[in-house]
C-alpha cells in the first residue's frame, strides 16, 4: 500500500517539475524591464497597454503608405519604413511587424542584428547580396537575392543587404516581434552615448587610437 502511494506521490512530484520545465516568461519587448513596487510610478508593461475593447475602431488596424518610395539620399543610400505598434496599434500583443526597404543603387543595409525577433526578407525588385553569420565560430551565410527570392535572417544573427545593381531595389521585411529592436554594429561600438573608452576599442579591433577616434566621431549621435 505505501509503496503504492510512494509512487504516486513520486509520479506527482515529476509532473508538477514538467509542468514547471515547460513553462515560460514571455519574450521581452523592451531592452530590460527594471521591477517596481510602487505600480503607480510604473509606466511601461512588456508591450503597451490595451485599450478598452469597446472603444477599439477599423482604423486601429490599419496602415497606409508602404506603397511610397522612401527618401534614399543619405550616407547609406537606404530607407526603412517600418510597420510596428508604434504606428499600428492594433498589432499590439500580436507577435508580428513589417517593414518596407528601399535601396538605391549600391546601398547598404549595414551589419545589425534584432535581437528580439527572426526576420523574412522577400525581394520585390533587384538584385540584393544578402548574408548573416553565426554565433560562434562565425561562419558567414550569403546568397545573391533576385525578384521574387526570400531570405530568412535568424534571431538575433549579424547579417546585411548590399544592392548590387545599377538600379534601385525594393524588398519588405517581417518579424515575428511587433517590436524586434534594432542594434546596428558600426553604431552601437563606435557611436553609443556615452562613449565606450577608446582603450577598449583600440584592443577589441586592433585598431590605432587616431583611427578610433576619427570613427568614434563619424558614427557620433547627431
Amino acid at each position: 500500500m505505501m509503496k503504492g502511494f510512494s509512487f504516486l506521490v513520486t509520479m506527482d512530484i515529476f509532473a508538477l517539475a514538467s509542468s514547471l520545465a515547460s513553462a515560460y516568461d514571455p519574450s521581452p519587448l523592451q531592452d530590460f524591464c527594471v521591477a517596481i513596487n510602487n505600480f503607480k510610478s510604473g509606466v511601461f508593461v512588456n508591450g503597451n497597454f490595451c485599450k478598452d475593447p469597446t472603444q477599439v475602431i477599423a482604423n486601429d488596424f490599419f496602415f497606409s503608405g508602404l506603397n511610397i518610395p522612401g527618401n534614399t539620399r543619405n550616407r547609406n543610400g537606404l530607407n526603412i519604413t517600418l510597420v510596428n505598434v508604434d504606428n499600428l496599434a492594433g498589432l499590439n500583443t500580436l507577435g508580428i511587424s513589417l517593414a518596407r526597404i528601399d535601396y538605391a543603387p549600391y546601398a547598404l543595409n549595414p551589419p545589425h542584428t534584432h535581437p528580439r525577433g527572426t526576420e523574412i526578407l522577400v525581394v520585390i525588385e533587384g538584385t540584393l547580396l544578402a548574408g548573416f553569420v553565426t554565433s560562434d565560430p562565425n561562419k558567414l551565410f550569403t546568397k545573391v537575392l533576385n525578384k521574387g527570392d526570400v531570405f530568412i535572417f535568424p534571431i538575433g544573427l549579424i547579417h546585411f543587404q548590399i544592392n548590387i545593381g545599377e538600379t534601385a531595389a525594393l524588398a519588405f521585411a517581417s518579424f515575428n516581434s511587433q517590436n524586434p529592436g534594432l542594434i546596428t554594429i558600426t553604431n552601437a561600438v563606435f557611436g553609443s552615448n556615452p562613449p565606450i573608452n577608446p582603450d577598449v576599442l583600440i584592443k577589441a579591433f586592433q585598431l590605432d587610437k587616431g583611427v578610433v577616434e576619427y570613427l568614434q566621431k563619424a558614427f557620433a549621435p547627431n
